[in-house]
């Protein structure tokens, strides 16, 4: 039983999983992840979405503005025991719907390529590789990926 919150990242439920999230981006990228770790600071933002479990925390994911049209996801995290229950592309069905209020027209997001079940996800949702944008155009070890959010008519 998933269920969805929308809130804030001062949400402390938020900020445990973000916590988890660095651990797991260190473990997997060891000292690279130092210049990885300050793009991952996030202002306040009030586009978070963290889904439960059982009514315990199980994963995180939230929109920050790129530009006028465009939303990029940040922060996706699940919880290992957790993992490949649907509740990642809970998280992000979500921050989709609410980008879309938000009258945005696409998403972008970058990942780490140690990361193909995230990569895999992705592309299962229908995001695209794309050319990687600021800052990460001189990472190969990242990839960015983009999504139109315009339904086809």
């Amino acid at each position: 039983m998933i269920r969805l919150k929308r809130t804030d990242n001062n949400d402390p439920d938020f900020k445990q999983l973000v916590e988890k999230l660095d651990k797991d981006l260190w473990s997997r990228y060891g000292q690279e992840q130092q210049k990885y770790a300050p793009h991952n600071k996030l202002e306040y933002l009030d586009t978070v979405v963290i889904a439960y479990a059982y009514n315990i925390p199980a994963g995180c994911g939230c929109l920050k503005k790129f530009d006028t049209t465009t939303a990029e996801v940040k922060r996706m995290f699940v919880e290992e025991d957790q993992r490949r229950k649907g509740v990642a592309a809970a998280i992000l069905n979500e921050l989709e719907g609410w980008a879309k209020e938000l009258n945005y027209a696409n998403t972008i997001l970058d990942t780490g390529n140690n990361q193909p079940e995230a990569i895999g996800l992705y592309k299962k949702a229908g995001y695209l590789v794309m050319k990687n944008y600021a800052p990460y155009t001189d990472m190969p070890e990242i990839t960015c990926m983009t999504k139109s959010l315009m339904e086809e008519e």
